[in-house]
C-alpha cells in the first residue's frame, strides 16, 4: 500500500469536516454489498470513475461511511476516524487506492456487524461452482483470472474483491463492482479483450473502468456463487513445481505470511488480524486449495489452472 493510515478521534474528525465544509464538492453514494458509501472529491474525473466503478445507492438512504478526498499539498495520507466511519484522504492522486479504500471500508463495516468478510481476490463462477484466485501483486492473479473468464460457461463475479458468508452448504460469494478497474493492455494476454478497453478513458496510472459485459454479453457478470476451488498464486523461479494441493494451515502460513495478499487493510490491531486469520481458516477448510506457481508463460499457467478447473 503507497499510504499510510492514521487512526484519529472526533476532535480531528470535527476540524477536518469544518474545512471540508468550505469547500466546493463532488458527492455520490455506492452500494458496496448493501453499505453505503459516499465520495466527497473536488475532482469530476474521481466521481465519474467512482459512478462507472460501483452501484449505485439512493440519495435518500443515509451514508454508512464517508470518504473525502482533501488537496492540501501535505503529502500522501490517509485519516481514519473508525467510530463515525468517515475516511479523509490527503493528496490521492490515483483512484485505484480510493475504490480500495472505500471497499476497504465497507469490509470493516460487514466484518464487525454482520460476519461477513472481505477477500481481495478475483471470484469466478464455472457451470454453477466457484472459482477464486487470491496472490500478492505481480504473481499473475488479473491475467489468469481474466484468463479463466474466457472458458465458455464462466460469469464473472469480481475480479478484485468480493465479500464471504458461511452458513449451510459452501461459502456464499458476493461480487463488490458494477464494473471492473481494468489495465490499458488488458488485451495483449488475451486478443478478445482488446475492444473492451475502446473507449475507456485512462487514469494516470493507465487504469480505467471498463464493462466486461461488451465483449462477453449482459449476463457476463453475476452477482453470487458458492465457492468450491481456492487457488493461490506465487512466482518463485527456485521452485520448479507448478501446481500442488494443499492443506487449510499451509495455504493459511502463506496468506498470512503475505499479509492475507490485501495491501488495503485499514485497521490492523491485534483482534482484526485475530478476526481474519480465524476467517481465512474456516474458508480454506471449507473448500479445495491449491497453490500455482506461475512460472510458466501466461497461457501455460492457464492451461495448467483450467486443468484445475476442470476436476471440479
Amino acid at each position: 500500500m503507497g499510504y499510510e493510515v492514521t487512526l484519529i478521534g472526533k476532535d480531528r474528525t470535527a476540524e477536518l469536516l469544518q474545512r471540508c465544509a468550505s469547500m466546493n464538492l463532488y458527492r455520490l453514494k455506492a452500494d458496496i454489498n448493501g453499505i453505503c458509501i459516499e465520495l466527497f472529491t473536488e475532482k469530476k474525473d474521481y466521481i465519474d470513475m467512482w459512478s462507472d466503478n460501483f452501484y449505485h445507492m439512493s440519495d435518500y438512504t443515509r451514508s454508512h461511511a464517508r470518504i473525502y478526498c482533501i488537496e492540501d499539498g501535505s503529502g500522501l495520507h490517509a485519516e481514519y476516524d473508525v467510530s463515525t466511519f468517515t475516511m479523509f484522504l490527503f493528496d490521492f492522486d490515483y483512484y485505484g487506492w480510493i475504490k480500495s479504500v472505500a471497499l476497504g471500508m465497507a469490509g470493516n463495516i460487514l466484518e464487525q456487524a454482520h460476519r461477513i468478510y472481505s477477500v481481495h481476490g478475483a471470484a469466478i463462477d464455472i457451470d454453477g461452482k466457484g472459482v477464486t484466485l487470491i496472490a500478492p501483486s505481480k504473481t499473475g492473479k488479473t491475467t489468469q483470472s481474466w484468463g479463466l473468464l474466457r472458458v465458455g460457461n464462466a460469469h464473472l463475479i469480481s475480479d478484485d474483491w468480493y465479500f464471504v458468508q458461511f452458513g449451510s452448504g459452501r461459502p456464499r460469494i458476493t461480487g463488490s463492482e458494477k464494473n471492473c478497474y481494468i489495465d490499458a493492455d488488458i488485451g495483449d494476454v488475451w486478443e478478445e479483450y482488446r475492444s473492451l478497453v475502446t473507449g475507456v478513458r485512462f487514469d494516470n496510472k493507465g487504469r480505467g473502468i471498463g464493462n466486461v459485459r461488451w465483449v462477453r454479453g449482459e449476463g457476463s457478470v453475476i452477482p453470487k456463487t458458492a465457492m468450491h476451488t481456492i487457488i493461490l498464486l506465487k512466482r518463485d523461479g527456485s521452485d520448479s513445481e507448478v501446481v500442488r494441493e494443499m492443506d487449510a494451515e499451509d495455504a493459511l502460513a502463506y496468506l498470512e505470511s503475505n499479509d492475507f495478499c490485501n495491501p488495503h487493510q485499514l485497521i490492523r490491531d491485534d483482534r482484526s488480524i485475530a478476526l481474519r486469520r480465524e476467517f481465512f481458516r474456516e474458508y480454506l477448510g471449507q473448500c479445495r486449495v491449491f497453490m500455482v506457481n506461475t512460472i510458466l508463460s501466461a497461457t501455460e499457467t492457464q492451461d495448467r489452472i483450467r486443468e484445475i478447473v476442470s476436476s471440479m
